[in-house]
C-alpha cells in the first residue's frame, strides 16, 4: 500500500514539471530593469572608487576601470 502512494506522489510530483513556461514574458521584463535595482546607483562614482582601489592595491582587475598601479590613466 505505501508503495503505491509513493507512486501515485512521484508521478503526480513529476507532472506538474512537465509544463515549464517562462514566468517573465518579454513584455514584463522592463519592470524588472528598474534602475533602483542596480548594485551601484551612481555609476561614475562607483567607477572611480573601483579605479582607487585597483590604484591602492597595485594590481588591475576586470572590471573596465582605466589606469595602472601608478594612479594615472
Amino acid at each position: 500500500m505505501k508503495r503505491i502512494l509513493l507512486v501515485l506522489f512521484v508521478c503526480v510530483a513529476a507532472s506538474g514539471c512537465s509544463s515549464i513556461k517562462p514566468w517573465v514574458k518579454p513584455y514584463e521584463r522592463q519592470k524588472l530593469a528598474d534602475p533602483i535595482m542596480k548594485f551601484d546607483k551612481h555609476p561614475i562614482a562607483a567607477k572611480h572608487n573601483a579605479h582607487v582601489f585597483e590604484s591602492r592595491e597595485a594590481a588591475r582587475g576586470a572590471d573596465g576601470s582605466g589606469g595602472g598601479g601608478c594612479g594615472c590613466n
